[in-house]
């Protein structure tokens, strides 16, 4: 499988979207309920809502690492803004949905402290968003080895 890269770079910010044959409030459930990020992204647990801090494990990650998140943003269906820190550093993402006819679109965005860091980091979201799909269409979740390195010249170039 060589899953073609659909994100780019502007500015800072690495941006990537996806389209669900889906409404809005059931694309939502699959980006904030924890049942429904386990199998893509990683469970969490806590008190969700504006300004609380929940805790997240990465489950696809090495060693199945537990963050915490600050969810700087909730405003359901439409918008979500969370800050993460690892040892990679700061991440803050903002996922904003919108609704048309059937489908609902999906926008990630985040804000990347050296645009140089597109590389590495674009085709790691590639992979996650592909593993939400999949997950939401019940298929076979896919390879990390099939999004990096192979993508990262793309993310370089500013996709």
């Amino acid at each position: 499988m060589s899953p073609k890269p659909t994100g780019h770079v502007r500015g800072n910010d690495l941006i990537l979207t996806r389209v669900f044959h889906a409404s809005m409030d059931d694309v939502w459930a699959s980006v904030t309920k924890s049942e429904n990020t386990a199998p893509w992204f990683g469970g969490w647990e806590g008190d969700a809502g504006p300004g609380k801090i929940v805790r997240l494990q990465l489950v696809h990650e090495k060693g199945q690492p537990w963050v915490n998140v600050m969810i700087d943003e909730c405003e359901a269906p439409h918008r979500l803004v969370v800050t993460m820190k690892d040892e990679y550093g700061d991440w803050r993402i903002e996922l904003t949905l919108t609704q048309a006819d059937d489908k609902t679109e999906l926008r990630f965005v985040q804000r990347l402290s050296d645009r140089k860091l597109a590389g590495d980091v674009g085709p790691g979201w590639e992979y996650y968003l592909d593993m939400l799909v999949a997950s939401r269409e019940g298929k076979a979740l896919p390879s990390f080895d099939d999004y990096y390195p192979s993508q990262k010249a793309h993310y370089l170039e500013g996709g």
